[in-house]
């Protein structure tokens, strides 16, 4: 299956990520924010949400 890409960030060295790039960042921030809380369970979607909304940011302002 082709790897359609999904951000363009400019002129680095990697100009574009796929959908599944980003996913691997925002599932690596979800676990850190998870960490962070002390592993406490039942905040799987608040985190997950968090990192999507962190990583976004991120790659928007790119």
């Amino acid at each position: 299956m082709a790897r359609t890409p999904t951000f363009k960030l400019g002129k680095s060295s990697n100009p574009t990520m796929t959908k599944e790039d980003v996913t691997k960042l925002v599932e690596k921030k979800a676990y850190e924010l998870y960490e962070k809380r002390g592993r406490k369970s039942g905040h799987s979607i608040d985190d997950w949400l968090e990192a999507e909304r962190i990583i976004k940011g991120k790659l928007s302002s790119r």
